[in-house]
């Protein structure tokens, strides 16, 4: 079974706290990655430049008005998916990590829906977020310390963004990139996973989300949501008890998954 070259194409804008790990993670994976910056003005770019030739392939700047331009960038990986040299494509955001329950590595995975027929792959997301007992995790080791989530399926396919490279063009940007369309398309049966930080404390999500400002097309077309609303005054986070408990990749729980994100009452 031959192995693919699979490049994730992430976007980033200030993304300090998990440009490393994500790295890290996705290159362990047996990945390649592509990053897309949308002038971040903190270190995310200088903290991933030591990466370039050890998985990561590139780095370019996506310019930025007053706005983040999210509908632009998906736009630009949709672009970078018919010239890249690679057999598959994954969109990826950077507080996601990507893995195969059943595979060694991700790429192991892919190669085997590959060998199958299979052109597309779909992820289950599992959504990691701080509680009432354990609110704080800004810090580098909080893939170790946030162990609170919930199995999150809005509906199927949810993240069906990762797929082999097309002769034609491909369509991220009619669902903000959670799900890739084109002619021909075969879903592999067997979803991979995603675990999803969301945020990491109260403050990590008035810093990331209180003060970013969206594109008005991409809010327009619902894109977004509490994130272009957040109201601080009413975060509140779940108790423990409410979510699972995380031990190991192999062991998450997607049963009866919720179809709404805590965050989403958190808007104005």
């Amino acid at each position: 079974m031959l192995t693919p070259r699979i490049i994730a194409i992430l976007a980033t804008h200030n993304e300090r706290r998990f440009i490393e790990a994500t790295l890290q993670h996705h290159i362990a994976q047996g990945l390649e990655v592509y990053l897309i910056d949308h002038e971040s003005t903190d270190e995310t770019v200088k903290l991933a430049e030591p990466y370039l030739g050890r998985g990561l392939v590139g780095i370019e700047t996506w310019p930025r008005g007053e706005t983040i331009q999210w509908g632009g960038m998906i736009e630009r990986k949709e672009q970078l998916a018919a010239t890249l040299d690679a057999d598959w494509f994954m969109h990826l955001d950077c507080d996601e990590f990507r893995f195969s329950q059943r595979h060694p590595t991700l790429v192991e995975g892919i190669a085997e829906a590959d060998a199958a027929g299979y052109n597309a792959v779909n992820f289950i997301e599992f959504t990691f977020i701080p509680t009432l007992e354990d609110p704080d995790h800004d810090h580098p080791e909080f893939q170790q310390t946030m162990r609170s989530y919930y199995p999150f399926l809005p509906s199927f396919p949810h993240r069906l963004n990762a797929w082999k490279r097309q002769d034609a063009p491909v369509d991220l940007h009619w669902s903000a990139g959670h799900v890739v369309r084109f002619p021909g398309l075969q879903m592999a049966p067997e979803s991979f996973s995603m675990r999803h930080y969301q945020l990491l404390s109260i403050a990590h999500a008035v810093e990331k989300y209180g003060k970013r400002r969206y594109a008005r097309e991409d809010v327009d077309r619902g894109w977004h949501g509490w994130r272009n609303c957040l109201d601080p005054a009413r975060i509140t986070l779940p108790s423990r008890d409410e979510l699972r408990t995380y031990h190991s990749d192999e062991t998450l729980d997607a049963s009866s998954p919720r179809t709404r994100h805590y965050a989403e009452a958190w808007g104005k």
